[in-house]
């Protein structure tokens, strides 16, 4: 017997790639690769692992960065998964490799994989501790903010995976306190999350003049969404909101759908809505014309605003003022609409003034279980249409026909509110309200370009509206609307 002379008997030298990456043969491995480079991410017959597996495995660190700093056309597979669905860093966790375990993370390992069986690394890692009584893989792992409350396939947490004894009250210890320390910073991430998300939506406020009711409740409702994301990122289990159906009641020109574009981005920022668009539609883009037309073309508009906001202006025209006119089809649309309020696919708004809306509530039993939140927006007095007057022009995108131009220090708000009252009349206001502004400001620009001599070559006098400006564009307006009128 070899044996019985004093000689031991030697492992047969490794000659595959996965040998000379389970040995730590650096030498032999990097011939073979220069050999046949297409051997990097080759499996072996058994396992289906690749060499990076295996050295990771072994905790051969020199293997494990040359494999990882290969400069050929193939790169090495760093997310590879071997029969069990187990990365490279699995094989390195499950074995206690802290050392090659880190390699791999500076190297951008997914610290979240999950094999077939649903565990992570930290599931492998804490089995290792406890066989082992070594924790450097586990205390590793979370100082690469592993997260310890992921679940196996069998719905269990690393910490679920602990037996008694004193080896997994030390584990229990470590993944208890890294516990509350992942809950803490996310505490912060979310604070700062929701922080950030509440200043977007007062930024788009501050573009709305007035309605200072509506937006004390557009601000609370932002706020509990917003703290309902952030109780979700903590781990905490709130039942989720139901679509905030809505009726917005007044005058044209109030900041209806203004509002509504404010609220389809609060809506899907919150993660409400999968998205941010608001669909507007009328009576005309929802009634047909015969029988059979309207729900088919109703559907169609549904299924275009779905994932966002379906805007019903003047929804009242939906509702015939004589009951007994059985050929108005409008009735139809609307409970088309009804039919999908609950589905939670579109939040729907009507709009339109308040007392022909009460046509549309009282139409359809079901309207104020399903619209639960009423918003009234008032008529803007003059100083409210000076400031929208200021913010329009301040706020002007550059393929606008006013970009550019700016306001003659004279035209102070009381200046322009002073200018709207002597120029309009109380039901002239209350008919346009803010779409009294954009004609407003287009006159004034042509009023500008009449008065100015072509020999002028003063920049900031070029660019500047006058007060002058300001009140020939609103006549020319009032004038317009009166000849219109009479028309009518």
């Amino acid at each position: 017997m070899p044996g019985s002379h004093g000689q031991r008997t030697r492992s047969p030298k490794p000659t595959t790639i996965h040998g000379f990456a389970q040995s730590g043969d650096l030498v032999g491995l990097q011939k073979k690769l220069q050999e046949n480079p297409s051997l990097l991410n080759e499996r072996n017959a058994v396992m289906a692992q690749t060499p990076l597996h295996v050295s990771a495995g072994y905790n051969k660190t020199e293997v494990v960065k040359f494999l990882l700093d290969w400069q050929g056309s193939e790169k090495v597979e760093l997310e590879a998964k071997n029969m069990y669905g187990e990365t490279p860093l699995h094989m390195a966790s499950k074995n206690g490799c802290s050392e090659a375990a880190k390699i791999l993370l500076d190297h951008g390992a997914y610290i979240e994989a999950k094999a077939n069986n649903g565990m992570t690394p930290l599931h492998l890692a804490v089995w290792y501790s406890l066989r082992a009584e070594d924790c450097l893989t586990v205390k590793m792992l979370l100082e690469y903010n592993a997260d310890s409350s992921v679940k196996d396939n069998e719905g269990l947490t690393p910490l679920n995976h602990l037996s008694q004894g004193p080896e997994s009250e030390k584990l229990r210890k470590l993944l208890h306190w890294h516990n509350e320390e992942q809950r803490k910073r996310r505490a912060i991430e979310a604070c700062s999350e929701t922080k950030a998300k509440m200043a977007e939506l007062e930024e788009a406020l501050t573009n709305l003049v007035g309605l200072h009711d509506l937006k004390l409740q557009l601000r609370k409702w932002a706020k509990g969404m917003l703290l309902d994301e952030k109780r979700r990122a903590l781990g905490l289990k709130v039942a989720a909101r139901k679509s905030p159906h809505m009726a917005f009641l007044g005058n044209p020109g109030t900041g209806k759908t203004m509002v509504a574009r404010i609220l389809g981005r609060l809506l899907h920022m919150v993660g409400i809505l999968p998205t941010d668009k608001v669909t507007e539609v009328q009576r005309t883009d929802l009634v047909g014309e015969f029988v059979g037309h309207t729900g088919p073309k109703t559907r169609r508009k549904i299924k275009e605003a779905e994932g966002g906001i379906l805007f019903v202006d003047e929804a009242y025209r939906l509702i015939p003022m004589q009951k007994a006119d059985d050929k108005d089809y409008g009735l139809e649309a609307l409970e088309e609409i009804m039919s999908v309020m609950d589905s939670g696919k579109v939040v729907v708004i009507f709009a339109g003034y308040s007392e022909p809306m009460k046509r549309v509530i009282s139409s359809n039993e079901g309207f104020c279980r399903r619209v639960t939140k009423f918003f009234f927006f008032g008529d803007f007095s003059s100083l409210e249409l000076s400031q929208i007057l200021h913010l329009k022009l301040k706020n002007q995108e550059e393929d606008s026909s006013l970009y550019g131009f700016k306001l003659h220090p004279s035209c102070s708000l009381d200046a322009i509110a002073n200018l709207i009252e002597r120029g309009t009349t109380e039901k002239q206001r209350m008919e346009m309200n803010g779409g009294l502004i954009d004609p407003l400001l287009a006159n004034a620009r042509e009023n500008l370009d009449l008065r100015l001599d072509f020999d002028c070559s003063d920049a900031d006098e070029l660019l500047t509206i006058t007060l002058e400006d300001l009140e020939a564009g609103l006549q020319s307006l009032i004038r317009m609307s009166g000849v219109e009128s009479n028309i009518e």
